[in-house]
Formats: structure tokens, C-alpha cells, sequence
């Protein structure tokens, strides 16, 4: 069994989640501000939920490659929130997906996560595209993508449906050969 890694900022940790993290997750994620922002986080986020989610993580890195940090601040060693790196073998290609919780909004956290996994993806995981698409109505999500050095690539119109209602989605992405030249 492959270990996943952890990833070290200037001020995060980003560590595999654990079971003790689930309560904290769970009142992180459980944020009605939290729900509205992503795709598949649930609101009122169900009891058990986080238990599942983080027993599922070793299984699809082992299998896929895919990531699931926890985002923990290092002066205070709090959880702050998420991030995650979906890979696709076939295609050399991850989608990026994050979330920080509202009492650490502001930060830079996760900008400076996002860059991280970005990283990560290219250095490590050798993959040739990297992409995110955040809803119309955050736009603070496209700042964060932005910093981690992608590009804006158009808008998906009506792309997710949520609580009913269909969605405008931002894509964003960064091309390896676009990661390499920032890094000479």
C-alpha cells in the first residue's frame, strides 16, 4: 500500500485527513456558505458523512492517483479546509477542487494551496494539464486560480445543476509546458 504524501508551505500543511479530523470537517463543511460554493458538499451535511469521505481517500490514491489533502494552517495547526487533485491516467490531466472554511477565509490559504497541488501535479504526479472551474457566483474562487497560475479557458453556460438551479461555471486551466516557464 502507497502512502499519500504531504506537501509543506510557507504556512500550510497539507497532510492526508485522518479519522480525528471528521468532527472538525464536519463543522468546516457543514457551513451553508461552504454548500453554496461547491458541487457535491451537502447542506445540512449529514452525520457519518466525513467518516466516509476520508476512509475513501487511501483506497482512490492507491487506484488513481487521486489526492485529498487536508489543509492545516501551521501556526495554530488548525484544519482550514480542503483540497483535492482528481487525476485522469489517461489523458496526463487533474482537475483541481478546494474549499476553506469561513473562519479562514481572507488568507491566502488557499491560493497558496492551490499553487502547491499545482506543483505537485507536474513535478510529481507528471501530469500535462491541470484545470478547476469554480460557479459564476464566486468569483473569489477565479482569484485563487489565478494566483496558482491558470488561465481563464470560457465559461460553461448552465453547466451544474444546484439545489435545482443550472449554474454558469468558470474554467480555468495550466498546461505544463506553461508551468515550466515560470519555473526557469
Amino acid at each position: 500500500m502507497t502512502t499519500m504524501p504531504a506537501v509543506t508551505t510557507e504556512r500550510l500543511l497539507l497532510r492526508p485527513f485522518g479519522p480525528d479530523d471528521a468532527p472538525e470537517l464536519q463543522r468546516l463543511a457543514g457551513n451553508i456558505e461552504i454548500a453554496r460554493g461547491t458541487l457535491t458538499i451537502p447542506h445540512p451535511y449529514p452525520d457519518g458523512a466525513a467518516e466516509q469521505w476520508i476512509a475513501a481517500h487511501a483506497g482512490r490514491f492507491e487506484t488513481t492517483g487521486d489526492l485529498q489533502f487536508a489543509i492545516v494552517a501551521r501556526d495554530s495547526w488548525a484544519l482550514a479546509g480542503s483540497i483535492g487533485l482528481h487525476v485522469n491516467r489517461e489523458h496526463e490531466r487533474g482537475e483541481l477542487g478546494y474549499w476553506i472554511g469561513v473562519e479562514h477565509w481572507g488568507r491566502g490559504y488557499a491560493a497558496e494551496a492551490a499553487q502547491a497541488v499545482v506543483d505537485y501535479g507536474f513535478r510529481v504526479a507528471g501530469l500535462n494539464r491541470i484545470f478547476a472551474s469554480h460557479f459564476v457566483t464566486n468569483p473569489a474562487s477565479g482569484r485563487v486560480l489565478q494566483k496558482a497560475g491558470m488561465r481563464h479557458e470560457g465559461t460553461q453556460r448552465q453547466a451544474f445543476r444546484k439545489w435545482g438551479e443550472f449554474i454558469d461555471a468558470e474554467l480555468y486551466a495550466i498546461l505544463r509546458c506553461d508551468w515550466e516557464l515560470t519555473r526557469s
